[in-house]
């Protein structure tokens, strides 16, 4: 009688058991196919909702700034000048610290590229707006050299800014003549 208790308690054990852990694999197995690349997707998943060239560069001239996500380029488009830009970060210290503090140290990386005519740059032209309305001017990090004057064609040249600001959102922006913003990247302050 023991031994019958005992593997009905196992069946049942097995039972309960193998049904999350096949459900787990499962989803592992589906979640496998989706990070292979941008353009290829799970069989399962409709194809007229997916679009693999939603992560690209958006367009922004003077009078249609972009509006793009830190990390992703925008192709600036001028009279004098094309040119593409990407912001990324910001990054701060201290994320996951027991103590979060209402504002931290910035710090964004800004790369251009692909100039097709000589492009103005200046760490004036950079600024970014808080979810306040607060104006953050830009500083270069410590130790950072002055980015050149001018990016010429076929060069790329990738600078860090740095400002203290309040946890949030807010949006990094480049105005290259210091009057018309012609990119905007959306971002989020985090120090949990």
């Amino acid at each position: 009688m023991r031994q019958n208790e005992a593997t009905r308690a196992w069946r049942r054990a097995t039972e309960l058991g193998v049904k999350p852990v096949v459900a787990g694999l499962l989803c592992a197995l589906v979640l496998a196919g989706c990070g292979s690349t941008a353009a290829v997707y799970p069989s399962f998943l409709p194809k007229k909702t997916l679009d693999p060239k939603v992560d690209q560069a958006l367009v922004g001239t003077m009078s249609k700034p972009a509006l793009q996500i830190e990390g992703l380029p925008v192709d600036v488009d001028t009279t004098q000048f094309h040119v593409r830009v990407t912001v990324s970060g910001p990054v701060v210290p201290g994320e996951g610290l027991p103590d979060q503090p209402a504002a931290t140290t910035c710090t964004w990386t800004v790369t251009m590229k692909d100039a097709s005519a000589n492009v103005p740059v200046s760490i004036a032209d950079f600024h970014s707006v808080d979810h306040l309305g607060a104006v953050f001017l830009m500083g270069l990090v410590p130790g950072e050299r002055p980015p050149p004057t001018v990016l010429h064609p076929g060069e790329t040249l990738t600078f860090r800014l740095r400002a203290y600001e309040l946890v949030g959102e807010g949006m990094m922006q480049w105005a290259p003549d210091q009057k018309h913003v012609v990119a905007d990247w959306d971002y989020t302050v985090e120090n949990d």
